[in-house]
């Protein structure tokens, strides 16, 4: 049998491919317009996503067993599990932008075309420092423990309004591009004629040059506005806050789906499964979002138990105590918790978030 570099046979790899890429291709040509996706259309496209992702699973148990798709479906529930905090916070910078709902699906389809890239890195980084020594996994999950513990703090403290234009990624793109501060149709960069356009449809509007500091003289090196310039617009800035809070967001799923798995065709193709369900899964929690009130904590548990798993895991290597936590038990943990936090929050309907439609 011909084992591919990822310890899988091609044929394995090829399925994975196919089905990811495809189902990608299909959901693009279907949301190649800019309009607004309703509650009902989203939901239909999450089952989808979700068929997708069973699909795979099933193909795994039938060519390569149980423990295997059990290895499969626990990592992709978890990733699925940890993405919900992540699209809250996609809901707040959304509503700090002021991006229009219609283009939301636009500013998402790239974002998580970037966490499916972050991701791969991330595995291929994450398996290997797995595999160096017992003692990252220990590192591994203090960093997931971390995450649950700060997880919880924000959510007490999320009454508090953040300042995007602090943000590292406004920042970093403010330096290198312009900046024209309204936007201009579905665009992320504006150049030439498309930025001629924008001026004349607003013409009060100052273009903040690269490196441009208004509130402080000491940080401020504006550069000169070269000819056919690529100029950002909010939508690309809304675009580079998502990103990067994915990236933060990755240091906690990451670690917590390799402890799940260290083969590392189980580990990517659980979370690209589940990220890609994401963009429809948004508009669902958009409409749902006050309901969803305990399902923070529910993630926090969660974040608390990968953290002992990983734990015991580390000190079984160590010490050879022979205890660790099953696949099977891990699939169960997570769907009980799941479950257990969308019961509590249609029981205890007492918003935590505060959110305001």
């Amino acid at each position: 049998m011909l084992l591919s570099a990822l310890g899988f046979p091609l044929e394995t790899v090829l399925v994975f491919a196919a089905l990811s890429l495809g189902a990608m291709a299909i959901d693009l040509f279907a949301h190649r317009d800019n309009h607004t996706i309703s509650l009902k259309s989203a939901a239909w496209w999450s089952v989808f996503w979700i068929l997708i992702s069973l699909a795979f699973g099933g193909y795994l148990w039938w060519h390569h067993g149980g423990e295997m798709a059990s290895l499969f479906f626990t990592g992709y529930a978890l990733e699925k599990v940890l993405s919900v905090d992540n699209l809250f916070v996609m809901m707040a910078i959304f509503s700090w932008f002021n991006i229009p709902e219609h283009l939301c699906h636009r500013v998402l389809y790239w974002g998580i075309i970037g966490a499916i890239v972050f991701r791969m890195v991330f595995v291929a980084l994450g398996v290997g420092l797995m595999s160096l020594h017992p003692l990252v996994e220990l590192l591994f999950a203090v960093a997931v423990g971390a995450s649950g513990y700060f997880m919880m703090q924000n959510n007490e403290q999320h009454d508090e309004e953040e300042d995007y234009s602090q943000h590292i990624a406004y920042r970093w793109v403010h330096k290198f591009f312009p900046v024209f501060p309204k936007l201009h149709g579905d665009y992320f960069f504006l150049r030439g004629d498309t930025l001629a356009a924008a001026r004349a449809a607003h013409p009060d509007t100052k273009l903040e040059l690269a490196g441009e500091h208004t509130t402080n003289k000491k940080l401020n090196r504006p550069k000169k506005l070269t000819p056919n310039a690529w100029v950002a617009t909010p939508l690309f800035l809304c675009l580079a806050v998502i990103e990067l809070t994915d990236v933060m967001f990755a240091f906690d799923s990451v670690p917590a789906v390799i402890a799940v798995s260290r083969e590392p065709l189980i580990v990517y193709s659980a979370m690209m499964f589940a990220i890609l369900g994401l963009r429809t899964m948004y508009f669902v929690l958009e409409a749902l979002k006050a309901y969803l009130v305990h399902l923070e904590a529910a993630v926090c548990i969660l974040l608390y138990f990968i953290a002992f798993k990983l734990a015991l895991s580390a000190s079984n290597h160590l010490f050879h105590h022979g205890w660790q936590i099953s696949p099977n038990s891990s699939l169960v943990v997570v769907i009980l918790v799941l479950v257990a936090g969308v019961v509590a929050s249609l029981l205890f309907p007492q918003n935590q978030w505060d959110i305001e439609d």
